[in-house]
């Protein structure tokens, strides 16, 4: 053999381990659709994050990511879930309510793993917790389901008051009908008459607070949504501002100066979240993983914004609290 030859010949076999590390799979890559934007959410992105690395997946270095913000524009997100749909994304994280209905709509074979504040099963997103049987699984919390129990709390401690606020999001949907009558209902029981107010964008909540002003209202309860969700210390801020006693859903409302919370930990559902997506990732199938169902709820008081209000904290709803913000 001439010496060219056996040169050409070691070179075309160093060429082969590259052939052969070239035809290996490509990283799984998740789909995460939101209906509101990466700044604003970028701590809860983190925690989802965390939660992938505890599944064994890091960004970058296993798994890919495509992100996918609608930046509260949720007409937006069926298109979002067809581009995810098209690149056939490994799974689809829909971490909001819109964005699961979005990714549902689109596809029965690419997993899906929903977070979400309200029952899936009577929302049909699942057949049961246990055995969801499509191809959905995910985190739900009691969110929506304490809604009523945040009026009983803002009664509890404004008893004298005949008439409270209720501030929801039109944009939601059906589920904007659902949390409205749940609230409304509470209301009832309790005797309070109700003042419901929209607000689906950042440009309508001054104008939503002035008019609370104006009101002969105790107080203010606002229905979960993920929008409320991104704009916690801006709520915080116009109901300090405004005079009007509030109730949110997540500690962050109370951490930013809102008056008091009642809800699950949102960080814990989206930490949550990603650890469920990496089990999927892992091959297990959406349909026999059972729902995690998140139980806990906490009462946080910020009493440095009750003295702000002039008000004085039953020492019963004290008692109660999970964390008192001085």
């Amino acid at each position: 053999m001439k010496r060219r030859e056996f040169i050409t010949l070691l070179g075309g076999a160093a060429a082969w381990p590259i052939t052969t590390r070239a035809q290996q799979p490509a990283m799984p890559v998740i789909g995460f659709l939101h209906s509101e934007s990466a700044d604003l959410y970028a701590p809860l992105a983190r925690a989802f994050r965390q939660g992938l690395i505890e599944s064994g997946y890091v960004e970058g270095r296993n798994v890919t990511i495509e992100y996918r913000w609608a930046d509260g524009q949720y007409d937006r997100l069926p298109a979002m879930a067809a581009d995810l749909i098209r690149r056939q994304v490994t799974v689809i994280a829909a971490n909001s309510p819109a964005a699961v209905l979005a990714a549902k709509a689109g596809t029965t074979t690419i997993p899906i793993v929903f977070n979400t504040g309200y029952d899936p099963v009577a929302a049909g997103l699942v057949a049961s917790l246990s055995r969801p049987g499509g191809n959905l699984t995910g985190i739900t919390s009691l969110t929506a389901e304490v809604g009523p129990k945040r009026v009983e709390l803002l009664h509890e401690l404004l008893p004298t008051a005949t008439s409270i606020a209720l501030l929801v999001n039109p944009a939601a949907g059906a589920r904007h009908e659902t949390i409205s009558t749940s609230l409304q209902g509470a209301a009832r029981k309790l005797s309070l008459q109700t003042h419901v107010l929209h607000a689906s964008a950042v440009q309508e909540l001054e104008a939503v607070f002035a008019r609370l002003a104006q009101l002969p209202i105790g107080g203010l309860v606002i229905g979960s949504d993920p929008f409320f969700n991104s704009q916690s210390k801006q709520l915080a801020t116009l109901a300090l501002r405004h005079a009007v006693p509030t109730v949110y859903q997540y500690r962050e409302f109370a951490a930013s100066g809102g008056l008091m919370s009642y809800g699950g930990s949102l960080t814990g559902m989206y930490h949550q979240s990603g650890v469920h997506t990496g089990r999927v990732l892992k091959g297990e199938k959406p349909a026999e993983l059972p729902v995690q169902q998140a139980t806990k709820v906490e009462l946080i008081i910020n009493l440095k914004t009750a003295r702000a209000f002039g008000l004085t904290i039953p020492l019963p709803l004290l008692g109660r609290a999970d964390e008192v913000i001085e």
